[in-house]
């Protein structure tokens, strides 16, 4: 048995297929000055492509994954764009007169033993990355590389010395049934990849693994056992069965009602970003649509989508839905989410600066034509409106100005469309909370995003690995916050849900029904673990634990808390989603 650690938690059985190295033979030669030209042509373009195809890559992975997953490209992305890296390769093609290749092969490894060398685990992962742009880059300069591919025709577990998120992205998911590297770690990008993908990752095994040989993979412990005896295979083939149980159970309750033992209904909806994504939660039977994030729309072109392009994908949403509830929140963009075709300014903290709302009230044209395809489409479906990022009365109203503009200008037209359609609001700053008795008497609904409630609350950058340790959704500070929200909605007779990663956390459950929240709002993969865990509580026992998670005065005393009463599951189930990883198996 070889120990690693732990990426991507799920047992994977089958045969081991060792993906060689990228080799570069690269002749260090100079170019003549009278093919200088030539060479930042080439290079110019192959920054293009390479741009080009991880844009590519981000949208297919939107569409698969979701849109935080996506967003792991965008640090490719910015590598490309980064004026030190590209200045350095255009310094060494001028004054040392040579090939654009060999340019950006030389700052690539400089970068790379740079950040090798620095002791943060953090900044090594982001090493990585320089180095699958590298790779991508150089394919173009070269004209093209022959790559080992896996096998086409039978499953395999990838082993590799280092597995980057874009040669994970171009394998076929069907047939991988898990990775094992030397390198990478828990917050590497192919480690995000491969949790949402629900295919088991164990990290830093050095070698000893050849093509051919039998692997079990258990990325919950990152234990690899190579060519394991019987004894081994027993033990962990028991363990896959118990977990194909399990998974097959949750797939059984697709069709169940979302009601506690005592009787109380929470609406258990998805968070969606494309009309594939919403296919696959209605099959794990999700109410409706809680969070449909139209950034996709946006970022899928290299210009301002027309009314009608918007118009088309929510109509589709609303007639696949027959009816059931969907909330599409308007452009959320700024902070972590940037659009090509638009200049946002630079700023020391972009997070706390120009973003949601403050952009769509600022761009009224852009606004209002979301506003008039959402319209439209509610004439087809159970349609509400959400608006991100809301502080204060005035954003709101400002707001509500520009849907009256567009209400106006399609009754001008002729077109049919809700008049009465809801309108709600994001609860995800501190200042929507402490004004949430005012705000809802403004609007239908509240909708809390828990993702940036904790990192504003805290005032923890949640992307920033650095201080990952400090953002605690379990915070007493958190809860007090959503105590605070639910009952200003519920004094002024308002609906409150939840939308952020909290929302899809079986453990958080007792919170949300000792709350009184009326739906919860999550990623398609937590659909059915959460219905599960909500048909076997009772709200009566979480109202009375309530008072108990108010009295915590630390995030361990509050887990803890919620962990005591947490039902029995076969080891590794409480990772487990409708991922084929689980118990896969070579024949």
């Amino acid at each position: 048995m070889v120990k690693g650690g732990g990426g991507a938690v799920g047992i994977a059985i089958g045969k081991a297929f060792v993906l060689p190295d990228p080799e570069w033979d690269l002749n260090d030669y100079q170019i003549d000055v009278s093919d200088m030209a030539f060479e930042f042509e080439k290079l110019h373009e192959g920054v293009r492509i390479s741009k080009n195809e991880l844009q590519q890559i981000k949208q297919e992975i939107a569409e698969v994954l979701g849109v935080e997953e996506s967003n792991i490209f965008d640090a490719h992305l910015a590598i490309l764009e980064d004026p030190v890296f590209m200045n350095e390769v255009a310094g060494i093609i001028q004054r040392q007169y040579k090939a654009a290749e060999v340019a950006v092969k030389e700052v690539v490894d400089k970068f790379v033993n740079m950040f090798d060398l620095l002791d943060d685990e953090y900044m090594k992962e982001r090493a990585l990355d320089i180095k699958d742009v590298g790779t991508r880059l150089l394919k173009h300069l070269l004209g093209g590389h022959e790559e080992t591919k896996p096998p086409e025709d039978e499953p395999y577990v990838i082993v590799a010395k280092e597995l980057t998120p874009s040669q994970l992205a171009h394998l076929d998911a069907s047939k991988l049934l898990g990775i094992v590297t030397a390198s990478g770690g828990k917050t590497s990008h192919t480690a995000i990849m491969a949790r949402a993908m629900g295919i088991p990752f164990v990290f830093g095994v050095e070698g000893g693994i050849q093509t051919g040989d039998m692997l079990i993979v258990d990325g919950e412990t990152g234990d690899v056992y190579v060519n394991p005896d019987e004894s081994v295979n027993r033990m962990y083939r028991e363990r896959r069965r118990r977990l194909q149980q399990h998974r097959e159970r949750l797939k059984s309750l697709a069709g169940v009602p979302a009601v506690t033992k005592d009787g109380r209904e929470v609406g258990l909806s998805a968070n969606i970003t494309s009309i594939h994504e919403l296919e696959q939660a209605l099959k794990q039977g999700a109410k409706g649509v809680g969070l449909f994030r139209t950034e996709m729309l946006y970022m899928d072109g290299h210009t301002w989508p027309k009314e009608d392009e918007q118009f088309a994908v929510y109509r589709e949403a609303a007639q696949l839905l027959q009816g059931k509830p969907m909330i599409i929140r308007t452009l959320d963009i700024g902070g972590d989410k940037q659009l090509d075709y638009i200049t946002l300014p630079e700023e020391e903290n972009p997070v706390l600066g120009y973003r949601g709302i403050r952009i769509s009230i600022d761009r009224r044209d852009m606004f209002k034509t979301q506003l008039k395809a959402i319209l439209r489409a509610s004439a087809y479906g159970n349609i509400k409106i959400l608006l991100p990022m809301i502080s204060s009365v005035e954003e709101i109203r400002k707001a509500k100005e520009v849907l009256e503009l567009a209400k106006r200008e399609l009754r001008e037209a002729g077109a049919p469309f809700n008049d009465g359609i809801p309108v709600g609001i994001m609860i995800e700053v501190p200042a929507a909370v402490a004004i949430a008795d005012m705000l809802a008497q403004e609007v239908q609904f509240f909708s809390i995003g828990t993702n940036d409630l904790v990192q504003y609350v805290l005032a923890v950058d949640r992307m920033n690995e650095r201080i990952s340790h400090l953002y605690e959704p379990y915070h007493p500070a958190v809860l007090r916050m959503l105590q605070l929200t639910v009952e200003a909605a519920n004094r002024h007779r308002i609906s409150v849900s939840v939308c952020g990663e909290l929302a899809g956390d079986p453990d958080a459950l007792p919170i949300w029904l000792g709350l009184g929240v009326h739906e919860l709002s999550m990623s398609v993969q937590s659909l059915l673990g959460m219905k599960k865990r909500l048909i076997e509580s009772a709200e009566s026992d979480a109202k009375a634990m309530l008072g108990q998670l108010l009295a915590c005065r630390t995030s361990a005393e509050m887990k803890e808390l919620l962990h005591a009463r947490r039902p029995e599951e076969p080891p590794g189930a409480e990772h487990a989603d409708d991922g084929e990883a689980y118990g896969a198996e070579s024949s």
